[in-house]
């Protein structure tokens, strides 16, 4: 019979069991050893039931036992101990609150999902694994951050398959009450909530779900509340769910609501007022339009808010492609805001105005979210080098006239929480090495360019732990295979073959990642006869574990999924290559370390940054992959190999995906098991455990999230920050009617002559040359603006590169009213060489000269007098 209610019942612990609730309420146990192996002795077998959630474990052990265990002297001792811990790391000084300098007070971090743990499953991938690893970094750092996200009743979903091997999903509903969640209360002990006003009248609300990141609060909004209607109950039913209009307004509450949250929280708990604002990808762009509001209504125009807003603010793409950018229809967005929805005394217009693609090559009547968020941020990053330089190639249309590596968008290269992703095998044997705390600081603040201690760890010792980590590979997959082939509907007499099934002496290659396809799950079944001899080799033989949800609407990627399933379940090979549905955090933290080798083949350079490849390495796995991402960055022959690629725009992509899977072939036939097989005379395979020395001391220290999250304080919070705190209500307004004075002036802004000392065109190294420029200004001031020299090598068609920029100094103006301006040219470079001039706003408090996207440059019919040519 079916319950027509549903209770969660919670557990009275006795009295001096009381602090288990608090170490379970904070996620600091998902990275914490102690404390899990404090719930794991509460109850073994009901800790291994629980899938290692201490919420759940508490709601399932028996009364006796935790009598018992209220009597239980030694436990008790470990539980005052573990309890202690906590108190100090959630409440002494970290790294942040000794760094020098005036950071923020607080910054509040926006993103759509949080891969915290198995235990919350609010994620999808990589965007949101990289977002719970944020806030656990920042928890280690001390970093005052406050997360913001939303609370989905589905989360993403569950993924199992057909007997054919077609991907089904399943969505298992999510009681708020069974997760380690805890409503926010106001003071009168009633929940807290938000409300946004939608189209014809209606309501959104939303209650605050708060779960514990160790020091850092995450707040997560529900919409499935009884205040609401059935349609608004539903907004956060599912993680990238729904059609357009559900999507928005996914996004307008996790922006504008989350925005409310915060002030909600900080007014309930005393936690200072965010300075900064990181909106992690599009998503939550509609924060800024929250905060420009509440700016109006403290006696702002849209436009001086405008200015205050984006000087505290820092937008973070995560797509190198537009296709995976959120854009709507502009009469969808247009109809939830103004006079009838949200944000009524704003004037529609401003916010369209923010978001719409006017530029070239956009789509005019689309609303990007990316667009608004760069727009809405004075500070803007990609998650890799590469990454970088593509977001400003694709996103150059936002600054005309600019070359795209003068487009104001830098990078942070991502990194992973090490806590969270290195085995405790591995800490164990770093422990052993420099001694537990100092392995504890190492992995999380980090800080130094090498593990120069791993050198003095045995060789026995690293390839022990190597083997040790395989074999448990080796028993998940076949317990996860099994489970699998039981819900495909096969009866355990049909099972007996998965007990042979893996090799923990056999090389091992690990894939496992979403689904689209441009990631190319199926490039190693290019060619199907090789890959069947690198399995079944007779003395070399390779094992693959492969994993990886493709979306519920992406039939294409399902496709992929079946094809890999068809040709892994084929008897010949099944016990060498496996596909484990219901990919998730809790099968990863099992398969990064239990892999020698971690396979990553996307089309270059549509992979932003990939980090599975770090939680890998950060085991001592070596990375073969394709040069995209943060392995383009950090790739050294030391520590693995990289995938040649067909790389242009003319190439057919069969044509390239041959050539490249045909190079993978290559790899791993000549060089990469090879060396993994080769002994020595001790009989170890001693140049494969120096790759794995040589990953740990030179690519541990540069993957870690502590790295990230001290990049992102002194290079972008502390920054926006300080122009937070110089952007003051009159600073603001001076800002907006300046860049409104220069907008409407700068048609007249020109470079008319540029004379130079130089007489011919060949010079020595070492010459300075006298430059003299005249320009106009159309009615700006010297002050206004800055003429700039650009100088550097040129291209065969005159295109400057690795330009150097030099100020140019007023001298005057003439007669006609125009200004003089002159300045020395160092020719410091041989060969071809070439300069320029031209003339950008500035500002003091502007971030970037680019800021604005306009230029002035010589005329093509002016050329020849406004710049020369060295060769």
């Amino acid at each position: 019979m079916k319950a027509i209610r549903r209770f969660t019942v919670r557990p009275v612990l006795p009295e001096p069991l009381r602090p288990l609730s608090d170490l379970a309420r904070n996620l600091r146990w998902s990275w914490h050893a102690d404390t899990r192996d404090l719930f794991q002795s509460v109850d073994p077998e009901r800790w291994a039931a629980s899938e290692h959630d201490p919420v759940r474990l508490l709601g399932s052990v028996s009364a006796e036992r935790l009598a018992e265990l209220a009597e239980d002297g030694r436990f008790l001792r470990r539980l005052t101990e573990v309890a202690g811990d906590l108190a100090d790391y959630v409440g002494g000084d970290r790294w942040y609150q000794t760094h020098p300098g005036e950071l923020p007070a607080a910054v509040a971090y926006f993103s759509p999902e949080f891969g915290v743990t198995a235990a919350l499953p609010q994620y999808s991938g990589g965007l949101g694994i990289l977002a719970g690893d944020h806030l656990k970094s920042a928890s280690d750092l001390g970093v005052p951050l406050i997360g913001v996200g939303l609370l989905y009743r589905h989360g993403y979903f569950r993924q199992s398959l057909s007997r054919d091997g077609w991907q089904q999903e399943h969505y298992p509903v999510l009681d708020p009450n069974e997760l380690p969640v805890a409503l926010l209360r106001e003071e009168d002990g009633s929940p807290a909530q938000v409300d946004l006003a939608l189209p014809g009248g209606r309501s959104l609300r939303a209650r605050i779900w708060l779960a514990q990141v160790g020091r850092v609060p995450l707040l997560m909004l529900d919409s499935d509340v009884e205040e609401n209607d059935v349609g608004e109950r539903g907004v956060t039913d599912v993680l990238y769910g729904g059609g357009s209009e559900h999507r928005l307004l996914q996004e307008m509450l996790l922006g504008i609501g989350g925005v409310r949250a915060v002030r909600t929280y900080c007014r309930l708990t005393g936690h200072p007022e965010p300075e900064v604002f990181h909106t992690n990808e599009g998503h939550a762009g509609f924060l800024g339009l929250e905060r420009i509001a509440e700016l109006c209504d403290a006696g702002l125009d849209f436009d001086a808010g405008l200015e205050a807003v984006r000087a505290g603010t820092v937008f973070t793409t995560h797509t190198p492609v537009p296709a995976g950018i959120d854009r709507f229809d502009r009469e969808l967005v247009a109809t939830h805001f103004g006079p009838e929805a949200e944000l009524p005394r704003m004037d529609v217009g401003n916010i369209l105005r923010l978001g719409m693609e006017t530029y070239p090559g956009g789509e005019p009547n689309l609303f990007n979210m990316a667009v608004m968020g760069l727009r809405l941020g004075q500070r803007a990053n990609g998650v890799s080098l590469l990454h970088g330089a593509v977001s400003r190639e694709m996103f150059s249309g936002l600054w005309p006239g600019f070359d795209a590596e003068e487009v104001p968008i830098t990078s942070v290269t991502n990194g992973v929480h090490a806590p969270t992703w290195v085995a405790p095998e591995v800490f164990r044997l770093g422990a052993r090495q420099i001694g537990a705390q100092r392995t504890e600081d190492a992995l999380t603040v980090g800080g130094s360019d090498r593990w120069d201690a791993v050198a003095e760890i045995p060789d026995q010792d690293i390839w022990e732990l190597r083997r040790d980590l395989r074999e448990q590979l080796v028993v998940e997959v076949r317990e996860r295979l099994r489970a699998s082939w039981r819900q495909r509907g096969a009866g355990s007499a049909e099972l007996g073959w998965i007990d042979g099934v893996l090799d923990p002496d056999v090389l091992t290659i690990g894939f496992a990642r979403r689904v689209p396809s441009y990631k190319r799950l199926t490039l190693m079944l290019r060619d199907r006869d090789r890959l069947m001899d690198l399995l079944l080799h007779p003395d070399h033989p390779i094992q693959i574990v492969v994993a990886g949800k493709a979306h519920p609407a992406d039939d294409g990627g399902k496709r992929l999924v079946q094809e890999l399933v068809k040709f892994a379940d084929d008897p010949r090979v099944r016990h060498r290559i496996v596909f484990l549905p219901d990919y998730g955090m809790a099968m990863a933290q099992k398969l990064y370390p239990g892999c020698d080798i971690w396979l990553n083949n996307p089309l270059r350079p549509l992979e932003a940054c990939g980090t599975s490849g770090m939680k890998a390495a950060l085991n001592g796995c070596l990375n073969l992959s394709v040069l995209d991402g943060w392995w383009d960055e950090w790739f050294q022959p030391d520590f693995g190999w990289a995938i040649p690629t067909a790389d242009g725009t003319g190439t057919d992509p069969d044509h390239r995906d041959d050539v490249e899977a045909a190079a993978l072939y290559d790899l791993l036939e000549q060089r990469v098991t090879p060396r993994f097989y080769e002994r020595g005379q001790d009989g170890l395979p001693d140049r494969w455990i120096e790759m794995v020395r040589q990953t740990l001391t030179l690519l541990g220290p540069k993957v870690l999230a502590g790295r990230m999250v001290r990049e992102y304080v002194e290079r972008l919070y502390a920054p926006a920050a300080h122009a937070h705190r110089a952007m003051t209500p009159d600073a603001a307004r001076e800002l907006a009617a300046w860049k409104g004075r220069v907008r409407s002036a700068w048609h007249g802004v020109t470079v008319d002559h540029v004379e130079t000392s130089a007489a011919t065109a060949t010079a020595e190294l070492g010459t300075t040359l006298n430059l003299r420029v005249r320009v106009g200004l159309g009615g700006l001031a010297p002050d206004d603006v800055e003429v700039q020299v650009v100088s550097g090598r040129v291209d065969p068609e005159d295109r400057i590169g690795d330009a150097v920029t030099v100020p140019l100094k007023p001298a005057g103006s003439d007669a006609e009213g125009h200004w003089l301006y002159e300045g020395p040219l160092a020719l410091d470079r041989t060969g071809p060489y070439g300069y320029t001039v031209r003339i950008l706003p500035a500002h003091r408090l502007l971030a970037s000269g680019a800021e604005l996207g306009l230029v002035a440059v010589p005329l093509e019919d002016g050329v020849e007098g406004a710049g020369v040519l060295m060769r």
